[in-house]
């Protein structure tokens, strides 16, 4: 059957993501979209840190950077900064883009490992220039240098993410998508397919479609309510469970900072995203070992200035839908699973979650081979992303809490400790496939942590010393020089894309 329409059910950046890319659609072949959403219903709003793919996604969608930058009170992100991971008082960056650049046909830590035994002390840090412009404060787009020499700046964003929903309703309500406001109380199957055939609001309408996205949350109205698809829990590898979220304002008179920070605590951590006129924070951690006042309290102990709302407490199960793609309903966002923010991957999953349905999707009819193609895929980015996760908690020497304890001893995935085992060895990283983090993130964080490399492969012990002393002398130049000529973050953002309207 041809899918002329398409329901979205939920709305917030899940829904408004999906639908600003689905009415492209629209844009060669008729196709009905009707999103529905309830203001009555509040959206989590915690994901409010991204990771760089999402610079393309906007890109693709033909959105100017600066008008929604400036719409949803967007800052520069360069990074994460974790604090208190390996150890209390340490701390380690975690950079978008690559340290230096691969030398024959290998990643630069091995390179840098080499030269290491060979008595180079400089860190593998300033081989990277979002490591250091997040380290001085500084920022500036590749385009502004105008330099072919120096290296590429990779970025994404802090958003205000409700803000960003309202940015895509209104790009998507021009491009035709119909927005109902209502709760949605029944489902209704089709008694010989099992597929949904149509949804009743609390108004007594009845919307029909074709193909359905759930985009409700954690409810799973579609994918889980009506259609029972099941859901794999990973708790016993990422146990928090709990999360409080909170604004703040920034009273020491600091401008934001173009990286987001999380800061670990006793049962679990602590994030901290700026946006131009205040920081998002919140405390993910994990019941069976902290209380919900507890965690409040340290949340506010640790904030930069007065809290702006009444906290947020939320609940969840780290983990992932069985089926993302299950009849005719497609899960996105929350409804699909959930992978705490430790590494701003929830705006992401909506986006790549996005991105295979609009590659997979064909509007001549849904077929099982789209559905095993979807599910496929979807499960190796979520047990990959979980495996990095993973890796945050495994890989510390902290045993001041039972919290630290457990995940510290606790037993992990094959597929992670084949990655743990092969770096340490001689510091290869595979990545498989389009894999999601590069070896640039899992060196950040294994050096960052203390998982160290023995040695280095063959190659890089081939390679001639004082030639690479050069490579090296010349990378970091380029590097310092870039980040001389940036002008502060924040008076980049308030050049480039000043808040249109107070947060």
């Amino acid at each position: 059957m041809a899918i002329e329409r398409i329901v979205i059910v939920g709305g917030g950046t899940a829904g408004w993501m999906t639908a600003a890319a689905l009415s492209r659609l629209a844009e060669k072949r008729t196709v009905a979209i009707t999103l529905i959403e309830s203001e009555a219903i509040g959206t989590v709003g915690v994901g409010e840190a991204t990771i760089p793919p999402i610079v393309e996604f906007n890109q693709l969608l033909g959105i100017d950077e600066r008008e929604m930058m400036a719409a949803t009170q967007a800052t520069f992100k360069l990074g994460i900064q974790f604090a208190n991971w390996g150890q209390v008082g340490e701390s380690y960056f975690h950079p978008f883009g690559t340290y230096g650049y691969h030398m024959g046909g290998i990643a630069f830590h091995q390179v840098w490992h080499r030269m290491r035994s060979e008595g180079e002390r400089r860190p593998l840090q300033i081989f990277n220039l979002e490591t250091v412009a997040a380290h001085f404060g500084r920022f500036s787009r590749t385009q502004d240098f105008q330099r072919d020499d120096l290296p590429t700046m990779n970025y994404a964003y802090h958003i205000d993410a409700t803000r960003y929903a309202a940015f895509l309703r209104g790009y998507s309500e021009k491009r035709g998508v119909v927005r109902r406001e209502g709760k949605v109380v029944d489902t209704t199957l089709d008694p010989e397919s099992g597929f949904v055939s149509s949804v009743t609001m609390d108004d007594g309408t009845v919307v029909e479609g074709d193909l359905f996205i759930d985009c409700s949350g954690f409810r799973g109205l579609l994918i889980e309510q009506a259609l029972e698809t099941g859901y794999d829990d990973w708790r016993h590898y990422l146990p928090c469970d709990r999360a409080v979220a909170l604004p703040c304002e920034r009273e020491d008179g600091s401008g934001p900072a173009p990286f987001t920070k999380a800061t670990a605590h006793s049962a679990g951590w602590q994030w901290c995203v700026p946006l131009q006129s205040r920081n998002g924070n919140g405390h993910v951690y994990c019941s069976e070992y902290m209380s919900d006042d507890e965690a409040h309290d340290i949340l506010v102990g640790n904030l930069a200035g007065k809290p702006g709302a009444e906290p947020n407490f939320l609940r969840f199960v780290t983990g992932r839908r069985k089926k993302a793609w299950n009849r005719n309903v497609i899960a996105i966002g929350l409804s699909s699973g959930f992978m705490e923010p430790l590494e701003s991957t929830s705006i992401h999953l909506i986006n790549s979650g996005i991105n295979r349905l609009v590659a997979i999707l064909s509007l001549d009819g849904v077929t099982q081979n789209q559905q095993d193609t979807y599910n496929r895929l979807t499960d190796k980015e979520y047990r990959r992303i979980r495996d990095f996760l993973i890796l945050h908690y495994n890989a510390t020497a902290r045993d001041d809490s039972p919290f630290w304890d457990y995940v510290r001893t606790m037993e992990v995935p094959e597929t992670l400790t084949e990655k743990i085992e092969l770096f340490k060895a001689n510091g290869q990283i595979f990545r498989e496939e389009d894999e999601l983090f590069n070896e640039t993130s899992w060196a950040a964080v294994m050096l960052g942590q203390g998982i160290h490399m023995d040695g280095h492969g063959p190659i890089a012990a081939s390679m001639v010393v004082p030639e690479l002393k050069g490579e090296l002398d010349e990378m970091e130049k380029s590097v310092r020089f870039a980040v001389q000529q940036m002008p502060s973050h924040a008076d980049y953002v308030a050049r480039y894309c000043p808040a249109r309207v107070p947060a």
